[in-house]
């Protein structure tokens, strides 16, 4: 009975000293939510979609209203015949005014057209900003996974090295062995507890430069996946190059900034045409005099009128200081920087595509040979340790096998991570990557 009593409580002692488990997407929702940098290129990307539609771009017309109010006072001299006639005048005026450009040679859809595509690279600039930051926390996660996993075979190796002191100290002790045996073993029993005292700063680092980039205290603590998982790639390299091509956001940028560039050359030709507006105007004023001169001396005199005024405005530039040219020719002048600037980024990204894509490819071969070679020292190892027991192996040999495991061991681990990495990379090149 008091076994049964004393299991439960065992269980939910370790339960209650469990670190939190933390996935890689629930690290990246975190670090997504907490950079200020990711925030302030969403605002940019929706201050670049406010500028959207026909307002800016000059389609709607702008009304203005107007009024005013002015009390003024006139006292005069006259010689003939000798008065001081005074006047308060007051007046009240208001004032309805329309403008719209029917024509301004064009420039009116070019830029609108340039809104709506800066508008698009808002959003390019704003997904490739995240996306570099999922990048880089990806990056920290997998690392301090193999980090662990690194501590681990330390760890592993400590044990077997203290299994391996304790025994030769009591072969030593009962006559059994030599002192060298046991020397040899207290030497690797100490280079190994160095070794996994190293192994854990690097854990303890990792953690560290992760929590970092989560934007949370450096200290906290929790536990990631004990297994770096790699995705597969099944599709071929000339369809995963035609996504790349298709879904990069640099690409993109480059590809909008091209464009926005032919749309400011098409702004600036619209210097030399003329723009043609229509404006109304409708005015009311209300005067009030008092003068003590005049037919009625003493008595307020009012005036009401309205007027309106419909009309058309045709004008063009004939001269102003080949300032029109200077502008289209430095429009051109950049349009064809922002040509090659795509040229090269297209370049680039298919030559960056083809090293990432081939690094990937070997990586993943390299995995399987580490395996086999981990299997292999794992057998030896086991080898080994039936020697050691039936006293066939010196201590020598015994701790090659050992350091030979724990080095295919850490090959392993290194390979996983690196080929994550690449496959990490890839899928930033292809656009894939998930974004909230």
């Amino acid at each position: 009975m008091l076994k049964i009593l004393i299991l439960p409580v065992i269980l939910l002692a370790a339960s209650l000293s469990a670190e939190p488990m933390m996935t890689l997407e629930e690290a990246i929702t975190l670090g997504l939510k907490n950079s200020y940098s990711i925030k302030v290129a969403r605002n940019q990307a929706h201050m670049a979609a406010n500028n959207k539609g026909l307002g800016l771009a000059g389609f709607l017309p702008t009304v203005d209203a107007s009024s005013g109010y002015r009390l003024t006072n006139v006292d005069q001299d006259v010689d003939l015949p000798p008065s001081s006639p005074e006047s308060d005048i007051e007046n009240l005026t208001a004032e309805l005014s329309l403008r719209w450009t029917l024509f301004d040679g064009f420039r009116m859809f070019a830029d609108r057209k340039k809104f709506n595509e800066m508008a698009r690279l808002g959003e390019y600039q704003a997904r490739n900003q995240i996306e570099g930051s999922i990048v880089g926390i990806s990056k920290a996660y997998f690392n301090l996974v193999q980090q662990e996993r690194l501590l681990q075979v330390a760890r592993d190796t400590h044990d077997l090295s203290g299994a391996r002191l304790r025994r030769e100290q009591v072969r030593s002790e009962l006559g059994g062995a030599s002192s060298t045996d046991f020397l040899h073993a207290q030497v690797a029993f100490n280079s190994d507890q160095s070794t996994l005292l190293s192994r854990e700063l690097e854990v303890n680092i990792a953690r560290q430069q992760l929590n970092v980039l989560l934007g949370q205290d450096p200290t906290t603590s929790y536990s990631v996946s004990a297994e770096i998982l790699i995705p597969e790639l099944t599709l071929d390299y000339t369809h995963v190059l035609d996504l790349a091509l298709e879904h990069n956001s640099s690409l993109k940028v480059a590809e909008l900034g091209k464009k926005i560039a032919g749309r400011n050359v098409q702004s600036a030709r619209s210097s030399f045409l003329p723009h043609l507006s229509a404006y109304a105007n409708y005015g009311y004023s209300d005067e009030t005099v008092n003068s003590t001169a005049g037919l009625n001396p003493g008595l307020d005199v009012g005036t009401q009128a309205t007027s309106t005024t419909v009309g058309l405005s045709l004008s063009l530039n004939l001269f102003n200081g080949r300032r029109n040219r200077i502008e289209l020719q430095n429009a051109k002048i950049e349009a064809n920087n922002q040509a090659l600037i795509l040229r090269d980024a297209r370049n680039r990204l298919i030559g960056l595509f083809r090293e990432t894509y081939d690094t990937y490819q070997q990586r993943m071969k390299i995995i399987d040979l580490e395996k086999q070679n981990a299997e292999a020292a794992q057998r030896n190892l086991e080898l080994q340790q039936e020697r050691q027991e039936l006293g066939i192996v010196n201590s020598l040999e015994f701790r090659d096998a050992q350091l030979s495991l724990a080095k295919t061991q850490i090959s392993l681990i290194a390979a996983r991570y690196q080929a994550r990495i690449s496959r990490l990379e890839i899928e930033q090149l292809i656009g894939s990557l998930e974004i909230d």
